[in-house]
């Protein structure tokens, strides 16, 4: 699929990025692709300054390069991180100005809402009373805003989110379909026969600037006062975020991990595929939990785990080796212990002669 992007010079690239210009720096970018991929044109990025024979391999008109890379034939951009230049780069081409499409007659608004001029709202949206929408916020089909709810500026609401009464949602935030923020937490108190009674979930959810959540998200409300998603937290799909948890900021969740009750993150915590928490635990600043981790327990800041329950990265790995091996290791063990036996009866034998 051709996405349009804008037309930019190179040096102009180079400027957003911090770069420096080898080659011809007047030549015109509308678009950027992988270095396999690219057509003239179009700007890639080379990661690795040991893969330097794919810069005569390309038909991109420009490279971003590492900063190791000093010439080529090609026309490119020395940067720290090819990588994130890259990003930058190619956000910048692809950003497009706000363009307000106002608000559907279709969509549901309840009373005392507050919506400025500057906003699109798609059809079938169902807003409740008193709900507050910022300037340039984008609200896809299907939506329902629960009462009291606040939308920051800039923020896109993709289709068929959920978002719950009294939810604070910041400025450029991003939510994907399917999403629910508010839902009840998960709290229940067993009588004497056994039967679980609900305790009631009265508090509320607020999500700061910047943090993006993927699609089919879970962001429960919380028991009493706040779950809480702090500013740059980016969330992959099918997350469960439980009630009273506390994201840092800038942390990353990847698929499928989860945060039981009253979970705290620190700032840059980072949970692979399936890592999971139990409840009223800490993750200190910096944490990492390999995929399908599970922690059980407080950890200090710049902890790297892995394993079920989560220890030190090394030691996960090392018992992982070891956990390969135990066929071979039972079997070795059957035969010493039939060797000892062996060598037990030997010696039985000889102390009754004697």
């Amino acid at each position: 699929m051709d996405v349009k992007s804008k037309q930019e010079r190179v040096d102009t690239l180079a400027e957003l990025v911090n770069g420096e210009v080898v080659g011809d720096g007047s030549i015109t970018i509308g678009g950027l692709d992988s270095i396999e991929a690219a057509k003239q044109g179009q700007i890639t990025f080379l990661a690795k300054a040991t893969k330097t024979e794919l810069l005569d391999k390309t038909s991109a008109s420009a490279v971003l390069v590492p900063l190791e890379i000093e010439q080529s034939s090609k026309t490119i951009i020395r940067v720290r991180d090819p990588y994130l230049a890259s990003a930058i780069i190619h956000n910048h081409l692809l950003k497009k100005p706000f363009k307000a499409k106002g608000v559907h007659p279709s969509v549901h608004i309840g009373d005392g809402c507050e919506i400025p001029a500057e906003v699109t709202i798609e059809p079938f949206t169902v807003l409740g009373d008193n709900v507050k929408i910022g300037e340039r916020v984008y609200i896809g089909s299907g939506v329902y805003i629960g009462d009291d709810a606040e939308i920051g500026e800039d923020t896109v609401i993709r289709p068929n989110v959920s978002i719950e009464y009294a939810t604070r949602i910041g400025c450029r935030v991003v939510i994907h379909p399917g999403t629910v923020i508010g839902s009840d937490g998960y709290g229940y108190a067993a009588d004497e026969r056994g039967c679980h009674i609900k305790r009631p979930q009265i508090g509320t959810v607020r999500i700061d600037d910047d943090v993006e959540i993927g699609a089919n998200c879970c962001v429960d409300r919380a028991a009493y006062g706040l779950t809480w998603i702090k500013s740059g937290t980016k969330i992959d799909n099918m997350v469960q975020i439980a009630h009273n948890v506390v994201v840092g900021e800038n942390c990353l969740l990847v698929a499928h991990s989860a945060l039981a009750g009253s979970t705290t993150l620190g700032r840059n915590v980072v949970l692979g595929g399936k890592a999971s928490t139990k409840g009223h635990v800490h993750l200190g600043d910096g944490v990492m939990v390999a995929g399908k981790g599970a922690v059980n327990k407080n950890q200090p800041a710049g902890a790297i785990l892995g394993g079920v329950p989560a220890i030190p990265i090394q030691k996960w790995i090392k018992a992982a080796k070891i956990y390969e091996k135990l066929p071979e290791m039972r079997t070795e063990v059957r035969r010493l212990r039939k060797e000892m036996d062996e060598l037990q009866q030997l010696l039985t034998s000889k102390e009754n002669d004697l």
